[in-house]
């Protein structure tokens, strides 16, 4: 059964408000047109390594997060840029998936940081999203994804994928 990109946030440089979209352009090891990381503008940018492109969390996780902690990320203060339903995030990493016509493969867990409690000033929002952060991926074909693409992926990849550190 396919996920869904339920939503998508930018921004245009470390600390910018992230803003939603209803699509944006892909572009293969770089990040999202318009994003913060595209233009080599974001806060880990000094730092470059695979995974930092694109970082997508599930909607199922951020509702946890609410319903457990009260903490509410609201329009883009999760500082994620995708927002997916019906993904097992947690072990798509090293897995190729497709978000619409665009393919991805998982990098790394995406685990939360001290920075979103400065930006957010919730305090539980750390402990919140441990195990819940999403995860880090690299664009791999440039494209347009889209608010409601499908995201597909070969759930034969899951089950062999090799053990990656980290």
């Amino acid at each position: 059964m396919p996920g869904t990109l339920t939503d998508l946030f930018v921004a245009p440089e470390a600390g910018a408000p992230m803003r939603r979209a209803t699509e944006a352009t892909a572009l293969p090891g770089r990040g999202l047109d318009g994003d913060r990381y595209a233009a080599a503008a974001g806060s880990f940018s000094r730092w470059p390594s695979p995974g930092r492109a694109v970082t997508v969390i599930s909607a199922e996780a951020l509702a946890e997060a609410e319903a457990e902690f009260g903490v509410s990320l609201m329009e883009g203060e999760h500082r994620r840029n995708l927002i997916v339903t019906g993904v097992p995030l947690a072990e798509m990493k090293g897995v190729e998936f497709q978000i619409g016509e665009v393919g991805f493969r998982g990098a790394q867990i995406c685990a939360p940081c001290k920075y979103l409690v400065r930006v957010t000033g919730q305090e539980d929002i750390f402990q919140a999203l441990v195990r819940r952060g999403g995860l880090r991926a690299e664009i791999l074909t440039d494209g347009v994804i889209r608010r409601g693409d499908a995201v597909t992926w070969d759930p034969a990849a899951i089950a062999n994928r090799p053990t990656l550190p980290g």
